[in-house]
């Protein structure tokens, strides 16, 4: 028999579970504000580069908790938070708010999940299509010792194999290409300049190895987004609804506000693709790393024009209505 010597072996805390109710007193006044303020807490979970862009937000003549976006796929997020059990008030809840936004990504949040709550949510994944998620995630808060209370969440539904898809993004992060590896360090730099500044335009602080970055608009379908493509690189406003016709819609409200007072930019209407831009541009190429900084400046200049000029249309839901 192999002799453990005790002393030697290393000093472990109990893991103790706190009263959720102590730390988050108010599922609207406290939950909801620190998740909004802590995206990447859930992002973690869900595998997603998440970012909230907008509490209560308006549905017909209801409010859904929170709604934003996934800056890896552009894809919507919405959100319902339940600092209690689930029930089937709140499973209707959520039906309502995903049928007025329209979201890819459905989340809903509680204490605990009942196991008819559980089927639902793995019907609706077996019956909708891929563009269309439902996730169930429980919530709890632990501490070891003495120490500051801390949120556990667990992922308890999620659509057929996105456990596996989320691995092979995972993957393909460690065998990226030099050119994605410069974008996911542009972008990260660029992020960074954003929040020294105290533009609050996004929580994200880790770039990706793509050729965008969203900056939510805090509406849904509407991006405001940093490109590097053929024209070089690119300060928009990216319509992106599911359907066709509400991006048109918007894109020739936009127009006919935006083209007088802002002769620059480019207005593309995509016909027969999956969105509408409207953008400025000047020339760059990723690989000139010597001229990152000169880039950093010109995305946030360009950006401050955009928003001003959206600012001044009365807003960008003003700006895109009829």
């Amino acid at each position: 028999m192999t002799t453990v010597d005790a002393a030697a072996l290393p000093p472990l805390g109990k893991l103790d579970i706190v009263e959720i109710r102590t730390v988050w007193k108010h599922e609207a006044q406290t939950f909801t504000p620190w998740l909004l303020a802590n995206p990447e807490v859930l992002g973690d979970v869900l595998g997603m580069q998440l970012s909230l862009s907008a509490a209560e937000h308006p549905v017909g003549g209801f409010s859904l908790d929170l709604i934003g976006v996934d800056e890896a796929t552009n894809e919507t997020v919405i959100i319902e938070n339940q600092l209690e059990r689930t029930d089937h008030s709140h499973l209707g809840q959520l039906l309502t708010y995903a049928g007025g936004t329209d979201p890819v990504n459905v989340v809903w949040i509680a204490t605990s999940f009942r196991e008819e709550h559980r089927a639902a949510l793995d019907w609706l994944n077996n019956r909708t299509d891929e563009n269309t998620r439902f996730f169930g995630i429980e919530i709890s808060a632990v501490r070891i010792g003495d120490s500051l209370p801390a949120p556990l969440m667990r992922l308890v539904v999620q659509p057929n194999d996105w456990g596996k898809k989320v691995k092979s993004l995972a993957q393909a992060d460690a065998t990226m290409s030099s050119r994605s590896l410069a974008y996911q360090e542009f972008w990260s730099r660029l992020l960074e300049a954003i929040r020294d500044r105290g533009l609050q335009w996004t929580t994200s602080l880790k770039g990706l190895p793509q050729n965008w970055q969203s900056l939510p608009s805090g509406m849904s379908g509407v991006s405001f987004t940093c490109t590097f493509g053929k024209s070089g690189l690119g300060s928009e406003i990216f319509f992106q609804d599911p359907d066709p016709a509400v991006n048109d819609q918007r894109f020739a409200a936009a127009r006919a506000k935006l083209e007088p007072a802002y002769p620059t930019l480019s207005f593309e209407p995509l016909t027969g693709r999956k969105g509408c831009r409207i953008a400025e541009y000047r020339t760059g190429e990723i690989t000139s790393t010597s001229d990152w900084g000169e880039y950093v400046e010109w995305f946030i200049a360009a950006q401050l024009r955009l928003r001003q000029a959206v600012s001044e249309a009365g807003g960008l839901s003003a700006l895109i209505s009829a």
